[in-house]
């Protein structure tokens, strides 16, 4: 296990004091709320995926409306 020095601000410390877990060390509470903090940053975060390429902008919402119709060259 790596070890590590991170200055906290005092709020910081309090917070983590207040969130620890009854018999949990200080490193194993700042570790755990890392790794939660760290997990629903990671949630937030859009998929690569979203708003790229071209297309019509009304694609998500007609998709089955426009597979249904001929395909017309433009």
């Amino acid at each position: 296990m790596a070890r590590r020095t991170v200055n906290l601000p005092d709020g910081v410390e309090a917070l983590a004091r207040e969130l620890a877990i009854e018999g949990e060390s200080f490193s194993a509470t700042v570790a755990r709320l890392i790794e939660v903090g760290a997990r629903a940053s990671q949630a937030r975060m859009s998929p690569r995926y979203v708003a790229s390429g071209e297309g019509l902008d009304d694609l998500g919402r007609l998709a089955e409306q426009y597979l249904r119709s001929p395909v017309e060259a433009r």
